[in-house]
């Protein structure tokens, strides 16, 4: 009796599997353009409606502690939502909740750069685009597997955080250098969740994947743009 030849099964399989890993890449990335989108569109609607500069005025005139704990429960909030929830619209609620909470809390500094830096927005956006395509590039290309820079991050930001709460509470200026160093660390994010994308995020989690790149996409912008307002 002639054993069953397997190799057309271990063949489509293969297949299979590569189509799946490239369909989520593929929705993954087409989720993230579409949340850089919304959050675009959400900061053109405030500034054009004037809501912007109540927002702003109303920020800048609160404990910036209560606007950025604010921030992070929301944010734990929508990843959690969008990393364990069963249900494709509670995802989809969860990101454009967390594309809102990023739009608002953008509004002070881009209201504050448009002020006193014209310009800012324009080449921290262009220069975000650009560093973001060449990790994206190195990531893809080199195939290397950065999940190990997972820990690094977490420590990372958590001292990150600590230097913002205390130079808001001792009124300490954190400088350019901080900057620099959140840009970079931005960058090693983003190093990061590609390469999680590439090999480690399951097939069917993409609003999540997507959730996280934009999340490291907004802080390279963010520091950009600080670093743009320090040189005027």
């Amino acid at each position: 009796m002639s054993q069953p030849y397997l190799g057309d099964d271990i063949t489509r399989s293969t297949s299979v599997g590569v189509s799946s890993r490239s369909e989520f890449i593929a929705r993954t990335y087409t989720h993230l353009l579409g949340a850089i989108a919304f959050f675009l569109a959400i900061e053109v609607w405030l500034f054009q409606s004037g809501a912007a500069e109540t927002i702003a005025r109303a920020m800048l005139g609160t404990s910036w502690l209560v606007v950025l704990g604010g921030f992070l429960i929301v944010s734990w909030l929508a990843s959690s939502a969008a990393a364990t929830s069963l249900s494709r619209p509670m995802q989809y609620v969860a990101l454009g909740a967390y594309v809102v909470a990023q739009a608002i809390i953008f509004v002070p500094m881009l209201y504050i750069a448009n002020a006193v830096a014209p310009g800012a927005i324009q080449s921290a956006g262009l220069l975000t685009a650009l560093g973001f395509a060449g990790l994206t590039a190195v990531a893809f290309i080199s195939r290397t597997d950065f999940s190990f820079l997972g820990a690094l991050l977490k420590w990372a930001f958590i001292v990150a955080l600590l230097a913002i709460v205390g130079s808001v509470l001792f009124g300490f200026q954190l400088g350019t250098w901080f900057s620099v160093a959140m840009v970079g660390l931005a960058g090693v994010a983003i190093l990061r969740d590609t390469s999680n994308i590439l090999l480690h995020f399951p097939d069917d989690r993409y609003v999540a994947a997507a959730m996280q790149l934009f999340a490291s996409v907004a802080l390279m912008f963010w520091y950009l743009i600080r670093l743009f307002m320090d040189r005027r």
